[in-house]
């Protein structure tokens, strides 16, 4: 029994470790991406050419990780405001659990349905071991370049974290 232990955490470290080499790095170009937002508009990375934004993955709506993370950017809304940063949740769940969602919580910002894993897949955020989005961000640049990666998020922690690395990468 023990080497069943060992066996399996060996395999789900190195699925772990091949899961985060899927991502990619700062200094990139962030994929271009059309996905459907909660409000029924189109969000395209062409739009969004000209200011710093960010995408952060959560694996699904109404959950209370998820909740955490996405309360934590409403209640610092102002302060990303303030320093012109768009935020986009994304998850496979669909437009209307996700605006069920935005709702409930009165969230600001938009959250996109990517349920077809089209982004997910080509930023790192799908996972062939479960039936849901890791929870990763990445903070991209005006110019499309990303600034930073974030492959663990800690959802209480997450709003401060990116805001601070917004000041410190731009100024």
């Amino acid at each position: 029994m023990p080497k069943l232990s060992v066996l399996s955490m060996a395999l789900l470290a190195i699925a772990s470790s091949a899961a985060a080499s899927d991502m990619l790095d700062a200094g990139a170009s962030f994929p271009e991406f059309s996905l459907t937002a909660h409000d029924g508009s189109t969000i395209s990375s062409a739009d969004l050419a000209g200011a710093p934004y960010l995408v952060y993955y959560y694996p699904k709506a109404d959950t209370p990780g998820c909740t955490k993370e996405a309360c934590e950017f409403r209640d610092h809304w102002e302060d990303v405001k303030n320093a012109g940063l768009k935020v986009f949740g994304a998850s496979y769940d669909t437009p209307e659990d996700n605006s069920a969602f935005a709702e409930k919580y009165s969230l600001q910002f938009l959250l996109l349905s990517d349920e077809e894993k089209t982004l997910a897949k080509a930023i790192g955020a799908s996972s062939s071991m479960r039936p849901w989005p890791k929870r990763i961000s990445y903070l991209v640049g005006a110019d499309g370049t990303i600034l930073k990666v974030y492959p663990k998020v800690s959802p209480a922690e997450h709003a401060g974290e990116v805001l601070e690395d917004l000041k410190a990468l731009t100024e």
